[in-house]
């Protein structure tokens, strides 16, 4: 950070930069904002470039603007009452209290476009979860890794087909800090990997009152290829992947340890991370304890998170690969290769070691993300308990939620502090809290709406005429960029990331009854697409280029658009600027799904087959769902089913109510269910519900030392 260049009035402008705190506090994006727009947009909204570019003398004239330095003032304020914090719901609380810091690992974490260290749900839940910890001031350190190339950037080629682009992170203008050891190197801790040794250094996020530690092993004593293998996120090749979670699990104890950090609770968020429980085994048995007493001091304090209700998506390595990376580790732990290899074994003849059995196999609190997923999850794993009913298996749930200061668009925002209690951020996920939804008029709620889908539609205007403007896209792509959508039709988007069980291409199902309700002249529809398929899935990389090319196809008029490169920041403009959100998942793979949930916080309803959290989210008057629960064996007829649905409500239901209008153009029907919509979903779907309910069910009996073992395989 250039501070010599900083005036003495505004000299803590870059600790405010620095702390990713501003990303969900209007003090802090404001001030920014005011600044110099400009640089704010150019830099993608990261402040700490937009100080390295801005000039001196612009930062002299803001120094001495009093409308400026007003709300400098208000964000120093803010950010010190918040360091103080004895009024957190923590601090204040009767019932919560833990011994020492909860330690989250995770494989990814979306905090910030201008920290691309994330691919997509997994990580913007683990995101989402630490700034309501902050918020609500439950002490938290949380270890992920930091990749300096990141996911990759996503282009589609004229044949419709993804292309990978990666980026290298420029570490002088993200928001983290290297941290150093005592004698002022990069290297904290070390760890051994097939017999070498790998030197382990770290970076310091600042999340508000929560610190995130990033991994990294691109240090000087490291040989080129382990230089490497922090660099990319779900790398394709399995041997780095497996060490890239050895790192994870082993090497972030080992650093929270270093920094003096000693947690009382672990909570593992999905299967990547579960080493982190045999690093805390390791240390219980150097420090005198048998491995079963070890094992059993380790689960009483562990808590696993699953996200994964399909079998093939669980994180699996050869034996022979597993016993190669640890026959130096293991003795450590005071077991044969036999016992060492079963921790991650579901039968005992498995030829694979399974990440989720580890987890589950040496965390007492398991649980997964919605009511329905944990059906489908205690059906799945029952095997690793001796006779135990099915619906005893100890695994409960935590419903996903969303981080609502981070996902709510300002305008909405500024509604609600109009019509609701002043307090209304705070009560969130009370439900009484939002009787006063009924307040606001329908005209300004309808008017917010129609601007911010205003604001949609410039971006995707935008970003169409960039692309045309580097004269490397034909017309067809900036026609299948969405240049010829219209703000006054009814827009419905499919966003999310592109894999089979998530039926991207389901709504072409039949093609001609799509043309004629996409271009029926009583009232168009038009929708949008956007998301990113591995790039090791083939399959869905052609489910994408089939999207892509319905985009191209002139029967459409321009309606059906195809978004590049989706991540957090335009994640922010659809969820808040589309009517309607689709999801279409095969009934019980979609373990909850969270874009749903931001876009209800925005006024956009939900339209989804009843599976992950909009099973329990459906009430019948806030939005529509396709199909029934019935499971259907086979997936050609569940296809056939759910079009069927899909075409049917659209044409009966969401097509008459939205262009249904009064004599002010206000669609009165449809506001009334976005009210709805967002009363009844956001008090039970935010991230305070859902962070207060880790705490509640999870976090105070790990800090009691209690769990729920029974007996396993």
């Amino acid at each position: 950070m250039p501070d010599s260049k900083i005036p003495e009035r505004i000299s803590r402008i870059g600790e405010i930069a620095g702390s990713l705190w501003w990303s969900w506090h209007p003090a802090g994006r404001n001030l920014f904002r005011m600044l110099d727009y400009s640089l704010w947009s150019q830099s993608m909204h990261n402040p700490i470039r937009q100080l390295y570019d801005i000039s001196r003398e612009k930062l002299e004239v803001a120094a001495h603007d009093a409308t400026f330095l007003a709300l400098y003032d208000a964000a120093i304020a803010e950010i010190d009452n918040q360091r103080k914090d004895g009024d957190s719901w923590y601090a204040t609380s009767k019932t919560i209290s833990l011994p020492g810091p909860v330690a989250y690992f995770s494989m990814e974490f979306a905090i910030h476009g201008s920290l691309p260290i994330y691919a997509g749900g997994l990580g913007v839940l683990a995101g989402d979860l630490c700034k309501e910890a902050s918020d609500l001031g439950i002490p938290m350190a949380a270890v992920g890794f930091m990749y300096p190339q990141g996911y990759f950037k996503q282009r589609i080629s004229a044949e419709g087909w993804q292309e990978e682009e990666y980026q290298q992170l420029d570490f002088t203008k993200a928001p983290a800090s290297p941290i150093l050891s005592k004698t002022g190197g990069k290297c904290l801790v070390e760890l051994k990997l097939k017999g070498r040794t790998l030197h382990i250094g770290a970076w310091l996020v600042n999340l508000g009152r929560v610190n995130l530690y990033l991994i990294d092993t691109g240090l000087e004593e490291n040989e080129p290829g382990d230089r490497q293998l922090s660099s990319r996120l779900y790398t394709a090749d399995r041997e780095q992947r497996l060490e890239q979670e050895i790192v994870l699990g082993i090497g972030g104890v080992r650093i929270l340890r270093e920094l003096g950090i000693n947690p009382s609770i672990w909570h593992a968020n999905e299967g990547h991370t579960s080493f982190m429980m045999l690093e805390l085994i390791r240390e219980k048995v150097a420090a005198g304890s048998s491995f079963e007493k070890a094992l059993e001091t380790v689960r009483n304090t562990s808590i696993f998170t699953t996200h994964t209700p399909v079998p093939a998506g669980h994180d699996t390595f050869y034996n022979k690969t597993i016993e190669a990376y640890f026959n130096d580790y293991r003795p450590s732990l005071g077991i044969s290769s036999e016992q060492f290899l079963d921790l991650g074994h579901f039968n005992k003849q498995d030829e694979y070691f399974n990440m989720t059995t580890l987890a589950l196999k040496t965390a007492g609190h398991r649980n997964a993300v919605s009511r329905l997923h944990a059906v489908v999850t205690r059906r799945m794993w029952c095997n690793l308990w001796l006779e135990c009913p099915v619906d005893e298996v100890p695994i409960t749930y935590v419903t996903n939620g969303v981080h609502v200061p981070t996902w709510i668009s300002q305008e909405i925002r500024s509604l609600f502090d109009k019509y609701l209690d002043k307090d209304w951020l705070e009560k969130q996920d009370d439900i009484e809290t939002w009787r006063g939804i009924d307040d606001i008029p329908d005209h300004e709620l309808w008017q917010i709406h129609q601007e911010l889908k205003g604001k949609l539609f410039h971006v995707i205007l935008e970003r169409a005429q960039m692309r045309w403007a580097k004269s490397d896209a034909s017309a067809q792509q900036i026609l299948s960029m969405g240049s010829l959508l219209d703000h006054g039709v009814l827009t419905i988007a499919f966003v999310r990331r592109f894999a089979e069980y998530k039926r991207p291409s389901l709504i072409f199902h039949d093609l001609e009854r799509l043309k004629k309700i996409i271009n029926n002249t009583g009232g168009h529809v038009q929708i949008i697409f956007a998301g990113k398929s591995h790039p090791a899935d083939t399959a869905s990389k052609l489910l994408l280029q089939r999207v892509h090319t319905m985009a191209r196809d002139r029967a459409f008029q321009g309606r059906i658009a195809f978004l590049e490169d989706y991540d957090m920041h335009l994640a922010r403009y659809l969820v808040q600027g589309v009517d309607v959100w689709l999801n279409v998942p095969r009934r019980l793979q979609e373990a909850s799904g969270t874009s749903g949930m931001k876009a209800s916080l925005n006024g956009v309803i939900q339209f989804s087959v009843p599976d992950g959290w909009w099973h329990e989210g459906y009430n019948e008057k806030n939005g529509w769902v396709i199909g029934d629960d019935t499971i259907k064996i086979n997936p050609e007829e569940e296809d056939k089913m759910d079009a069927a649905s899909l075409y049917s409500i659209l044409e009966e239901k969401i097509i008459p109510l939205y262009y249904t209008r009064d004599r002010r153009n206000v669609p009165r029907e449809w506001v009334a269910m976005m009210k709805r919509t967002i009363s009844s979903i956001t008090p039970e779907f935010s991230a305070r519900r859902m962070v207060k309910e880790y705490c509640e069910k999870l976090y105070l009996p790990a800090s009691q030392g209690t769990s729920v073992i029974r007996q396993l395989r």
